[in-house]
């Protein structure tokens, strides 16, 4: 199963799914503001990939965090604060076949679905 994770009005998580509507992709979108994330989510995502990467560091919610945190942002700080700010997380999420990709390239895409 494909999920893509997201907030609805991102412009990357919008032409992440248009692509994946032009490529015939049968997936499922999850809006990480309207739906939520779970500490289970998130821990699944965190053993795909690592805090560095999942973590958005140009977004205005990491730019408003305090020095402390932004500076302390792995293990159980980083995983609460998330958890309080979506936001914070790069967009999109696509998890697809066991694997976790950042962000959205069409010539990415491209190539994680070039098999199917």
């Amino acid at each position: 199963m494909t999920i893509i994770y997201g907030i609805h009005n991102c412009d990357t998580v919008k032409k992440a799914l248009k692509w994946l509507d032009n490529a015939n992709v049968n997936y499922t979108f999850h809006d990480l503001r309207k739906d939520g994330l779970t500490a289970e989510t998130l821990q699944q995502f965190v053993a795909l990939s690592d805090w560095s990467a999942l973590i958005n560091k140009r977004s205005t919610t990491y730019r408003n965090l305090t020095d402390e945190v932004k500076h302390n942002l792995s293990g159980d700080v980083a995983k609460q604060t998330v958890l309080d700010n979506v936001t914070l997380l790069k967009r999109p999420l696509l998890m697809h076949q066991g694997h976790l990709h950042l962000g959205f390239k069409a010539a990415q895409y491209d190539e994680i679905f070039a098999n199917e």
